[in-house]
Parts: structure tokens; C-alpha cells; sequence
């Protein structure tokens, strides 16, 4: 063995040179991936190549970086020297050498070396003013030192969203809601683009307006329930004109900005998640990877050195305690687990298959009847002699019976999800995934029946030959503006939503509190315990609320913003809540895999609520007496006609991105990159692998 690690070490001295007295890095970290692509990262890489061949041996002399500076490398080239591998003794060599070096430089070397200098350090500032104007950055730190890394991943993903429909409002407001209130204020003239003479007369009416006295209370009922003068506010799609306003030589098409402004916002929404999914997915891998010592890394490698402050170093203490005590949990499970008998297996297994039946019945009643609550809410608000007209609280009920169903549904069956999972005996890793997997599909299959029972009610279940959808393409008589119907219910569920959070942290969280902390002796408050601050439920309030914003942000301009404003609430909510009401989990666990996890169930919202959303632009017709696209066959029809006005050569080039000719051999490139990039991650894979196993046999001899 000696002999082959002298012949390795001597053909590298060969291969560097004479002048380099050092042995190279082993032959292990030559085979590793990322070090075979260092010819594909620049300099950088280079570099960081060469600063990892200097750490090797101690006694490297610093005297062979300082041409770097002698001979004016390219800026890019240069490193701090605080980014260097080096011990501190050496580090100090390599300054008095630098010095030297930099007074017999000319005055231009000498002048861009500082000015590099210069650069670097308002950088490195820079990063450190962002890092700390960062949002709720020490309330995350705070968090996750007295309740962990599990806990904070849950607030981590609140400001995730919190940030992103920011900017979606942003992009909503910009684009759509300004443009439109400011040609309002101006009086701009503006041109009209419908065409009456070929639209039934019948299917023309519309008026929200109320008529006659109206009450004090009648507009708390339309604020909560999105009617009457709430439809004639920039709030709802019905509100919006389909017209085009002329000034400076410019024209700017309302309903063209309106429905590429609810596609690009669906489109950069997708964008950020798969952005964040991808860090966070390595970052999961990384983590979970137990082949290189995982109890090591946090014993011998887990402290921040860089920490002054006493609350700092408690909060890291405690943060680095949660996560051994996860990791041991988890090897007592996967022990457990082991030892059991095939029959103990087989008894487990048959548990399980029938606990996911009794899921599969919990979840068909809930379905059924969030059904029968729209039909019946929409059959009575639809009739003209319907029994709760002037009834103003069975009115409201009426309402909001589809919201208070669905909403009733996700309190009662999760707790029901989360009795049968601990029957299952799953680790608490699988376990938070498998109890978040069955409430997402119980909330999302939620929506998705409420919109099914609204699409069967606004199409007549697709049948055009229907007389209540014959003149008008859709049903008038009960939906004169579809549109605004869709967003009127998005917009209660989303108030609901944050209502009940709220009713249930002032009359469940906080009086459990109270009840558990002043009669400690009572055997069934003992027994029920202060509260757990649960992830997972959590967590699917935040992908549901979101999956809401996304179904109805087309219907529903303003949406975005008003989800803005409710996690902001809810973020501040939810702080308190923790603090106040709920203790420490009694089983941790693992916050990098959830993090992938919760992005993932996001992804699966947004993707539900982008079929209604393409469904509503290509297919279905839009209403005929309100919108910006009443008297078009389909929302994209707008889009088609200002394509027809634009320059031929515009024209020409928009028609060869889109045909057949342009998208096989885009297709065919991005399939060939995509079977290359399998092939070299597989190839990686399997070399990670083997390198695994070298490090296995090394640290067992």
C-alpha cells in the first residue's frame, strides 16, 4: 500500500512539476464529479483547484501565489484571502508577501489592485446589509432555536409565499389595475371592441347594481360575499372594459394586457418554485445522505465559530440538540423496524390496507357532500322566489354553505387522518408526508368538486343543446357573468379561510392554553396536553389558501394582493400562537426533506388551478354583458386579433414560433439535452456510488 501511494504521489510531482515539493490531492478526490468538471467552471473552479492543492500540506510556501498579483491576473482570477484553505500563520506570510509585492507594482497595477480591493469589500458589505434586512430573519432564527429546524421550515415556506405574491401583486397592479384606474381618472379616450348587433339581447343583461333603499347590513353581506357593490370595484373581472385607450401615440389594449398579465403571473410563479425546488432538493440530498457520517458532521463540524452573542450561541445550541435528537429517533425506528417477525409484518401490512380503505370512505363522503352543498347553494341563490330572500343570515348561510362545507371538512377529517396514521406505524418522516399527501388530496379534490359543480352548473354539464345554454353558450339565467361567479367563490373561501383561523386560535388554541396551565391535576386535560404546533396541517393551510389565489387570479384580479396582506397576518398569527399556546414537538423531524416536499405539494396546486384557468381561456366562451372580452368567442381570440395588427414581420416571426416547424426540432434539441443529462447524472451516480463504498472499506480497515 505504501509503495502505491508513493507511485501515485510521484506520478503527480511529474505531472505539476519539479518545482511543486507537495504530494497531490489522493486519488479518491481525482474520481470525484465535481472535481472532473473543473474544466467546465472557469477560473473560479481553477482556482479553488489550486487553493485545495496548497492546503494539502502544511507548509506550503505562500511565496507561489503572489505572482497572481506581480503579474496583473484578470480580476475575476484573484481570491480574498480569507476564501483561501490555508492555516492563519501562513495567511499572515501571504499578506507581508502581498505588501511587498503590491510597492513594486506600477502606479496602473497598483491603482486596479485596489480598486479590485475596493470592489470585493463594498460587495462583501452589500451581502451582509441584504442578509440582514432580510425579512423576519431574527424571528426565524429565534424560532428555530427554541422549536427547531422543523418548525422554522414551516415559516421559512410562509415567507417563501409571502414574497412571491408580492411580486405577483406587483406584476397584477402594474399592468392591469394602475393602467385601468389611471385612463378612469384621466377620461382617456377609449375605444370599444364589442360588438352588440350579434349577441341575443337576453344574454346582455347584467346589473349588479342594488336597487331601492339598501341597508347598513345588506353591504357587510356584499363585502363578505363579493355581490352586489363589490362587483362594480376593479376587485372582479365583471368590472373590467373591453376597449383599447389611444394617447402619446400609443394604444393599450385592456384586454390583452388582462390576460397576459393572468398568464406571465401564473408563468413566473411556476418559474420561482421550480427555482427553489432545485435548491432545496439538493440541499435534501445532501442532507439525508448518511454515508459520510452524519452524527459527525454536526458533532465535529456543526458549530458556527463565528458566533458572539450569548442568545446567538443559545439558539445554535439548541438548534444542533433538535437535530441529533431527530436523528436518533429515526435509527431507533429503522431498528424497531428490523427486528420485527415476518408475521408482525404481515399483521402491519393488513392494518395498513385497511386504515387507506377507511381513508379511501372518508374521503368519497367529503366529496359528496361538498357536491350537494354548491348545487343546492346555487339552485337557491338562482331562484327569483327563493325562501331566504330578505332573510338576511340564512341569505349569508346560503352563501357561504359550499365554503362552511369544505371548510368543515378539512377541520374534521385531518384529525381523523391524523389518528389512523399513528396506527400505521410509519417513521416520522414517511409519516408527516403520507398524513400531508392524503389532506392535499382532500383539500385540492375539495376544490376540484366545487369548481366541477360550478363548471356543470355555468355549461349545462357541456350540453349546448340545453335551453337555459342554448342562446348565450353558457347559462345566463343563473350566471349572467360567469366570471365574476368563479371569483366570488375564491374570494369567500379565501375570507373564510382566514376567519376560521382565526375563530379557532381565540376559541380552541387559547382557551386550551388556559385550561391546561391553571388545572394541571385534571385527568382529561392532562390527558389532552398543550397543544403541538402540527406542520403539516399547517403547512396545507398555506398550499390550499395559495391554490385559491391561483384558481381565482383570473377571475379575480386583485386576489394576489389580498393573499399578500392574509400571510402576513397569518404570519404573525401563527408566531404568536407558537409562542403563546403551543409547546416543543415530542418527535422532530427532518426540515430539508419537507422543504422539497412543500414545494412539491405546491406545484401540485398550482398545476390543479392552471386547468380552469387554460380551460376558461381556449375553450369556454366568455359572458356577453361583462368583462373585457364580452363578444368574443374565447379569451384568446383577443390575443389572435392583436397578433393580425402587428407589422408583417412580427407576424411572421410570432406564426414560426408557433407552427410545427419550429416546435419538433425544439423538441427533438430539448430531448436529446434531456437523455444526455440523464446519462451523465447516471454516470455520476453510479461513480458516487462506487467511491462510497471505496470510503466504506478505508474507514473499516
Amino acid at each position: 500500500m505504501d509503495s502505491g501511494r508513493e507511485s501515485s504521489i510521484g506520478s503527480r510531482e511529474v505531472e505539476a512539476g519539479s518545482s511543486w515539493d507537495r504530494p497531490g490531492p489522493p486519488s479518491l478526490f481525482l474520481q470525484l464529479p465535481s472535481n472532473q468538471t473543473l474544466r467546465f467552471r472557469g477560473n473560479k473552479a481553477a482556482a479553488w483547484g489550486a487553493a485545495w492543492d496548497g492546503a494539502v500540506e502544511a507548509t506550503v510556501d505562500p511565496q507561489e501565489l503572489v505572482p497572481e498579483f506581480a503579474v496583473g491576473e484578470e480580476e475575476e482570477d484573484s481570491r480574498p484571502l480569507k476564501e483561501l484553505p490555508l492555516h492563519l500563520e501562513e495567511k499572515r506570510k501571504l499578506r507581508v508577501l502581498q505588501e511587498q509585492a503590491a510597492s513594486r507594482l506600477s502606479g496602473w497595477k497598483l491603482w486596479r489592485m485596489g480598486k479590485q480591493q475596493t470592489l470585493r469589500r463594498l460587495k462583501s458589505q452589500v451581502k451582509s446589509a441584504v442578509s440582514y434586512a432580510e425579512m423576519w430573519r431574527s424571528t426565524l432564527h429565534h424560532i428555530e432555536g427554541h422549536f427547531g429546524t422543523g418548525i422554522q421550515s414551516y415559516f421559512n415556506f410562509l415567507r417563501f409565499l409571502v414574497l412571491m405574491n408580492f411580486v405577483a401583486s406587483l406584476l397584477v397592479v402594474g399592468f392591469v389595475v394602475a393602467p385601468n384606474v389611471a385612463f378612469e381618472l384621466q377620461g382617456f379616450n377609449q375605444t370599444s371592441h364589442q360588438n352588440k348587433s350579434s349577441v341575443n339581447a337576453s344574454c346582455l343583461h347584467y346589473n349588479p347594481t342594488p336597487q331601492g333603499l339598501v341597508s347598513y347590513f345588506s353591504y357587510i353581506m356584499d363585502l363578505l360575499s363579493g355581490k352586489g357593490f363589490m362587483e362594480l370595484t376593479y376587485l372582479f373581472y365583471g368590472y373590467y372594459q373591453n376597449s383599447a385607450v389611444d394617447f402619446v401615440g400609443f394604444s393599450y389594449n385592456v384586454p390583452v394586457a388582462y390576460l397576459l398579465t393572468a398568464f406571465f403571473y401564473l408563468l413566473f410563479c411556476l418559474t420561482w418554485i421550480v427555482r427553489r425546488s432545485v435548491y432545496c432538493l439538493k440541499c435534501s440530498l445532501v442532507s439525508e445522505d448518511t454515508s459520510l457520517g452524519s452524527y459527525s458532521n454536526k458533532v465535529f463540524a456543526g458549530w458556527d465559530f463565528g458566533l458572539m452573542q450569548h442568545t446567538a450561541v443559545q439558539l445554535k445550541h439548541k438548534s444542533i440538540r433538535y437535530e441529533l435528537r431527530m436523528d436518533l429517533e429515526e435509527e431507533a425506528v429503522r431498528r424497531c423496524q428490523a427486528e420485527m417477525t415476518t408475521a408482525q409484518r404481515v399483521t402491519l401490512y393488513a392494518l395498513r390496507g385497511l386504515l387507506n380503505f377507511l381513508v379511501l370512505g372518508l374521503l368519497g363522503g367529503s366529496f359528496y357532500c361538498i357536491f350537494l352543498a354548491t348545487t343546492y347553494s346555487q339552485w337557491l341563490q338562482g331562484r327569483t322566489d327563493s325562501p331566504v330572500k330578505g332573510k338576511y343570515f340564512l341569505e349569508l348561510l346560503v352563501n357561504y354553505l359550499p365554503s362552511i362545507v369544505i371548510t368543515a371538512a378539512n377541520l374534521i377529517v385531518p384529525m381523523i387522518f391524523g389518528i389512523i396514521v399513528q396506527l400505521e406505524k410509519y417513521p416520522l418522516s414517511f409519516e408527516i408526508k403520507i398524513t400531508l399527501l392524503r389532506n392535499v388530496f382532500l383539500r385540492l379534490a375539495s376544490l376540484v368538486v366545487l369548481l366541477m359543480s360550478l363548471w356543470t352548473q355555468i355549461t349545462c354539464n357541456g350540453d349546448q343543446q340545453n335551453p337555459a345554454c342554448q342562446n348565450c353558450g353558457y347559462n345566463n339565467h343563473l350566471h349572467p357573468c360567469w366570471e365574476t361567479s368563479v371569483g366570488q367563490e375564491m374570494y369567500k373561501l379565501l375570507i373564510f379561510d382566514l376567519l376560521i383561523m382565526l375563530l379557532v386560535m381565540m376559541f380552541v388554541d387559547f382557551p386550551r392554553k388556559m385550561l391546561v396551565t391553571y388545572f394541571p391535576s385534571c385527568p382529561l386535560l392532562k390527558l389532552w396536553g398543550q397543544q403541538e404546533f402540527m406542520v403539516p396541517s399547517n403547512v396545507l393551510d398555506l398550499v390550499y389558501g395559495q391554490t385559491l389565489c391561483w384558481t381565482g387570479a383570473l377571475f379575480c384580479p386583485l386576489l394576489p394582493v389580498l393573499n399578500t396582506i392574509k400571510y402576513i397576518a397569518v404570519f404573525y398569527l401563527k408566531k404568536l400562537t407558537l409562542y403563546a399556546n403551543c409547546r416543543p414537538a415530542e418527535r422532530t423531524f427532518r426540515s430539508s426533506s419537507s422543504n422539497f416536499f412543500f414545494l412539491l405539494v405546491l406545484i401540485l396546486g398550482l398545476t390543479i388551478s392552471c386547468v380552469p384557468a387554460l380551460y376558461s381561456m381556449f375553450v369556454l366562451p366568455p359572458s356577453k354583458a361583462c368583462g373585457p372580452f364580452r363578444g368574443e368567442p374565447t379569451m384568446w381570440n383577443t390575443v389572435s386579433s392583436a397578433i393580425s395588427e402587428l407589422p408583417h414581420t412580427a407576424r411572421d416571426f410570432l406564426g414560426f414560433v408557433s407552427s410545427v416547424a419550429f416546435a419538433a426540432p425544439l423538441f427533438l434539441l430539448l430531448s436529446i439535452l434531456m437523455f444526455y443529462l440523464k446519462a451523465l447524472a447516471d454516470s455520476y451516480n453510479s461513480m458516487v456510488k462506487g467511491l462510497k463504498g471505496q470510503l466504506r472499506l478505508v474507514s473499516g480497515s
